[in-house]
């Protein structure tokens, strides 16, 4: 099973988050603060991570930065409902997801569940199933859903499971406008609710990522009020 590593500075949520994990068969690390989980996370890296935002020595904002230069590993964050500005800061940065204190057990489970499902490689009885699963190509953009990986003229562009998905979903159909629902349902699994801001960010980092390996990037194009699309060619 995987491996999930809690941070939170909060002995309760922990206590009680690792219980509740680990009823589903998930090996638990547990950390106090950013600093120690950085550096736990050198020699046992989990499969992903939970993250409160406040905490002391490092919080989960900058540990969320540190990650990033080395890992797409999953994250979701934890967050009070007085912390909107700092969601949307973590979603630009690349947050798998957020939720809300205070939540539900059966809430986090299915976040964890979910987040898991997109990230997981396939076993071989799936991909023997799949075995036409090719290459997607648009122009000078490059994706391969097996092997994960995405170019834009040749050069790399590193892409979370949810940013990928996404413009996934953009590029099958260029010149088809996506709505926001519809990328929801290519990015996220029934049962997750995320609202419009979340898409949102997402585009916004697809872009900032695109701009840095080309900075005359302008595929992704916004239909104000309708939703995205990839840019027909």
């Amino acid at each position: 099973m995987p491996t999930i590593a809690l941070v939170d500075d909060d002995r309760n949520i922990l206590t009680s988050v690792s219980i509740a994990l680990e009823a589903e068969g998930y090996r638990i690390m547990q950390y106090t603060d950013g600093a120690s989980a950085l550096e736990g996370f050198k020699t046992s890296p989990p499969d992903l991570a939970i993250l409160d935002i406040k905490m002391p020595r490092m919080d989960g904002m900058e540990l969320l930065r540190r990650l990033r230069q080395k890992t797409d590993m999953p994250v979701i964050f934890l967050t009070s409902k007085d912390e909107e500005i700092d969601e949307l800061f973590g979603l630009k940065m690349g947050a798998d997801d957020f939720i809300r204190k205070p939540f539900s057990q059966r809430l986090l489970v299915e976040r964890v569940k979910s987040v898991l499902r997109r990230t997981a490689p396939k076993d071989a009885a799936a991909v023997a199933k799949e075995p036409d699963i090719k290459a997607l190509e648009r122009g000078q953009l490059r994706m391969d859903p097996e092997r994960h990986t995405c170019t834009w003229k040749g050069e790399p562009v590193t892409l979370t499971v949810t940013e990928f998905l996404i413009l996934q979903a953009l590029a099958a159909r260029s010149g088809v406008v996506k709505s926001r629902n519809a990328l929801m349902d290519a990015a996220y699994d029934d049962q997750v609710y995320v609202d419009d801001r979340t898409i949102d960010s997402h585009i916004k980092r697809l872009r900032k990522k695109f701009k840095s390996v080309d900075n005359e990037f302008d595929m992704i194009e916004t239909l104000y009020g309708v939703g995205y699309r990839f840019k027909e060619l």
